[in-house]
């Protein structure tokens, strides 16, 4: 009976999608050109694309079977399984964004041996699904066995998932990602049907769409679901069947919202919303689809927040690398002008997500500041977040470092690396697009590619090459070859950098902005253009052969932010076409970077240094270590050469101190820490925990105890355990005081406060013995926690720590004297 069920629905399926018009009643009046019509060949993205594919997906595929996402389907598909074998119920997704970005791989280059690996997964995929079309295999290992103790402390954030062996959808609209699963489900099964031809994953997408229409609407379930993806989702199911109803669902699922928290966008009406709050990932898939809902249907209901609520996060909310979500403790955006550096989270996926949306709103725009925004964040932040050797990845991406962060080959929350497979191997979509007779050459790269213009009722193919080594230089040729001579239109974008413009609306800007004219030459004559809205247009009469080539300035500029971000004060940022630049530690004479200045006047110069980090443009300049402050306005300083690498390729050497804004006042310059008894200590700490352990020595005195731009070690998520740091000193030492700077972000709703009770003991012939003392040891927030003691001569000293129950704890800062 299941497999007649599945033949008919199989056949009236397929019914639906051969009855499809592609040329709905609405749809974007920018049309990107396909990326698998464009043939990247330059040396930045065409390489790129090619390691994501040698390395990043088997790398994937490994990681998603090692970490047991594989296994989750395999013990759902079971009758009796016995445990659930990854950390989050979203874990599935893993899975369903690898095939998406599997499907964009096959579709520039066949290779049956992946097509039949990822075969081989949807088989353990539709075996897990229900016969309903239910489809999350925590709730159903958990439902089979009927056991909730398999998921007993399974989530490494302490979350409580009894509910999951309540009914479905209880906790949709909080934590569940029951929709959120489904919705990348959609959009891999829509990508593989359109790689492959095959409806193996489409038909058990199409199960579980049916599930969803049947069970959420007007007079059904009226909840928003906790984290905003299935709208994507929905919304290619409809393009691919001429399905009306997932575009009015995916609408449903936008317009219901209005009745929660900040945190996932649920606080307003969408069509009321005017500002970016919460959860930087969700905000962006959300606004992406609100952008595909729009062009889809012809609706300018929600014109006014699209506009408001990209314009809040690039007038306010954006670092200078593009990247976007300021806080790690909501993984989002934190305030208008809050973007600290060192504790920026930038999570590699809001980049993406944000690409995404802003590419969007240019197809249904036409407005070049998108494109402007896409690029930032396109050659910077996200770029940032894979290694060059594609199989280690950022979650975070600050934009400064000291030694304390480095790529890792995956995490237990691992939405990063697949995300980043499915992005790079449709980036190629993101570089030309068309409007009827118009040809937008957006974004710059060596490429090939083709568009058909209209002649008439007659289409008249048009072949296009692009040669340049952008972005080493500006220099860009493009050949025009029309099947036959034929009038039609290039819209080439002039980038806001090249127009002494730094960001759209005035964040960041250049501190001596300049503005050039470019050049435009066709078969070597100049040819006038005019330049709107970010455009150069060339309309003429093209023939087979005809040569378009002009120059974009890649002058270095100095970047200034705001006046009210106070955390780029008296700093400026290096940019040179779409590159933002840094200074890595083990690129300069002395690796003490975060103690550079570097006066506004300082000549730089630029060069290509093809052995560098796979090639790099860099750029040279003379700076200042500060050794030692005199006073606000003077300090003791040693001449240096620099060089500055593109902020992409930081951090494929190992772990380093690392800086985007460069201080160019005295007042904001930070000194050499002077040596102390704990800098010559050696430092070590009870097990698991987190942070560079100098951190708790390195002198850096917090703001507050929840203060994220000084550093701090932490055990989260030990929650009241007892736990340890101890400092071994160089030689026997007379020590009779103690200084603590707890570290507690539960102000910002982190997992972390002060300890229940500490104390002091030091080491005595191998022996622990606590220090003797009649002060109380306090734990104080925001303040140093001090105790007076007993003189000792010891070789060790140790803190020791009892924390709260169901949190955690950290340290800023331990002195000792």
């Amino acid at each position: 009976m299941k497999t007649l069920y599945t033949l008919l629905f199989s056949i009236v399926a397929s019914a639906l999608i051969a009855q499809q018009q592609h040329d709905h009643a609405h749809h974007y009046p920018i049309q990107a050109i396909p990326f698998q019509q464009v043939k990247l060949q330059d040396k930045l993205w065409a390489p790129r694309i090619e390691v994501v594919r040698n390395s990043t997906i088997p790398h994937v595929f490994r990681k998603n079977q090692e970490t047991g996402r594989v296994k989750n389907f395999e013990m759902a598909a079971s009758t009796n399984p016995d445990r659930v074998c990854s950390v989050f119920p979203f874990d599935d997704t893993d899975l369903y964004k690898l095939i998406e970005g599997v499907a964009y791989a096959l579709r520039t280059k066949a290779d049956p041996k992946l097509q039949a690996k990822v075969d081989s997964l949807i088989t353990i995929i539709g075996a897990a699904q229900e016969p309903d079309g239910y489809l999350y295999t925590f709730r159903t290992i958990v439902e089979r066995r009927n056991n909730p103790n398999l998921v007993a402390n399974v989530d490494a954030r302490g979350a409580n998932l009894s509910w999951l062996t309540g009914p479905r959808w209880a906790k949709e609209d909080d934590l569940s990602h029951e929709l959120y699963n489904a919705g990348h489900l959609y959009e891999a099964a829509v990508a593989w049907y359109e790689a492959t031809g095959k409806r193996n994953l489409l038909d058990i997408a199409l199960k579980n769409a049916n599930l969803v229409d049947q069970s959420f609407g007007p007079g059904k379930l009226q909840k928003a679901p906790g984290h905003q993806e299935i709208e994507l989702g929905l919304v290619k199911l409809y393009q691919t069947t001429g399905e009306k109803r997932w575009l009015d669902l995916a609408k449903f699922f936008i317009d219901v919202r209005g009745y929660g928290e900040p945190y996932s966008q649920n606080h307003l009406k969408v069509k009321d919303q005017r500002d970016a709050q919460g959860h930087a990932v969700r905000l962006a898939y959300m606004y992406a689809a609100v952008t595909d809902i729009s062009a889809l249907t012809g609706t300018d209901e929600y014109s006014t927040a699209l506009k408001a609520v990209w314009e809040d996060i690039v007038n306010k909310q954006i670092y200078i690398t593009g990247g976007v979500g300021a806080t790690g403790s909501n993984e989002g955006f934190g305030g208008a002008y809050d973007l600290p550096n060192y504790s920026a989270y930038c999570e590699t996926c809001s980049s993406i997500a944000f690409v995404n949306w802003s590419h969007k709103l240019f197809q249904l725009t036409g407005d070049a500041r998108y494109l402007d925004v896409v690029e930032l964040t396109l050659y910077n932040a996200l770029n940032a977040g894979m290694s060059l050797s594609g199989d280690h990845f950022f979650y975070p991406n600050p934009l400064e470092s000291r030694k304390n962060v480095a790529r890792t080959e995956w995490f237990s929350c691992a939405c990063c690396p697949p995300n980043l497979v499915r992005f790079y191997s449709s980036l190629a979509g993101l570089f030309y697009a068309q409007k009827e007779n118009e040809l937008y050459l957006n974004l710059f790269a060596a490429s090939q590619t083709s568009f058909e213009t209209n002649k008439g009722k007659k289409k008249i193919k048009v072949d296009i090459q692009l040669e340049s080594e952008y972005p080493s230089n500006g220099l860009i040729k493009v050949r025009v070859n029309p099947a036959q001579p034929n009038a039609f239109t290039l819209k080439v974008r002039i980038p806001g950098w090249a127009r002494g413009e730094a960001i759209p609306l005035g964040l960041y800007n250049f501190v001596d902005a300049k503005t050039q004219n470019i050049v435009f030459k066709v078969n070597g004559v100049v040819f006038p253009v005019s330049v709107s809205g970010g455009y150069a247009t060339i309309k003429r009469n093209w023939k087979k052969g005809d040569v378009l080539e002009f120059e974009l300035p890649m002058d270095v500029q100095r970047v200034a932010a705001h006046p009210l971000v106070k955390a780029d004060e008296k700093r400026y940022a290096l940019k040179s076409g779409p590159f933002v630049y840094c200074i890595e530690g083990r690129d300069q004479a002395d690796d003490r970077v975060l103690n550079m200045l570097v006066s506004k006047d300082a000549k730089i110069s630029r060069q290509f240094e093809p052995n560098l980090l796979g090639g790099q443009a860099t750029l040279q300049f003379e700076g200042q270590l500060v050794t030692k402050k005199l006073s606000e306005t003077s300090a003791e300083l040693k001449p240096m050469s620099l060089k500055a690498i593109p902020y992409y390729a930081w951090a494929n050497r190992g772990r380093d101190n690392m800086l985007v804004w460069l201080p160019y006042d005295v007042s904001v310059a930070k000194a050499i820490a002077q040596p102390t008894l704990a800098t010559k200590s050696k430092l070590t700490a009870s097990p698991e925990l987190k942070g560079a352990l100098t951190a708790a020595s390195d002198q850096s005195a917090p703001k507050s105890s929840g203060d994220g731009e000084s550093t701090f070690v932490h055990w989260w998520p030990h929650f009241g355990t007892q736990e340890w740091l101890q400092y071994t000193f160089p030689d026997a030492q007379q020590v009779s005081k103690v200084r603590v700077y707890w570290f507690d972000d539960g102000a910002t709703g982190g997992g972390c406060r002060v300890p229940q009770s500490w104390r002091v003991l030091y080491l005595d012939n191998g022996e622990w013995k606590p220090v003797t003392t009649s002060q109380a040891y306090t734990t104080n927030k925001d303040a140093w926690n001090e105790v007076k003691f007993d003189a000792v001569k010891t070789t060790a000293l140790k803190i020791e720590l009892q924390l709260k129950e169901k949190v955690s704890a950290g340290v800023h800062e331990w002195e000792v004297e």
